[in-house]
């Protein structure tokens, strides 16, 4: 099974990165394929290839409730993503991250992405272990 941990960072490109590849080693953990992808650079990137779909964004602001709308681009320019089994997630920083990580789902369910589990990271530690008990198939 292949598996695509897809995020986009904006101003937080360290920290997103660090949690997104501590994510796909967690996956990589139970055995299956995971290919980490920066939406904000590998913008041509099509995720029809793939069974499962992990997808973070941040928000663009210190208040939290909106993402970059380059994700709604990507999602829309990306193939076949619609009925993809998917984990959304988002980085705990600044205020209302609930709602941060509620406009991203949004965002994934219009494409048609069936999301099975969100949360918001606060530590590496915390996405690998997650990886690490997600359910792929």
């Amino acid at each position: 099974m292949r598996a695509a941990v897809v995020y986009f960072p904006g101003s937080k490109k360290k920290e997103m990165t660090e949690i997104s590849r501590s994510l796909a080693r967690g996956i990589e953990s139970q055995g299956f394929s995971v290919d980490l992808i920066d939406g904000e650079r590998d913008v041509n990137t099509k995720l029809t290839i793939y069974n499962y779909l992990a997808l973070g964004a941040v928000a663009i602001n210190f208040f939290g409730g909106k993402i970059d709308p380059a994700v709604s681009r990507f999602l829309a320019n990306s193939g076949m993503v619609a009925g993809k089994r998917c984990f959304a997630f988002t980085l705990k920083k600044g205020l209302r991250n609930g709602k941060t990580l509620r406009v991203l789902m949004q965002t994934m369910e219009h494409e048609g992405m069936f999301i099975k589990l969100s949360d918001v990271f606060r530590l590496p530690e915390e996405a690998e272990a997650i990886g690490k008990k997600l359910h792929l198939e």
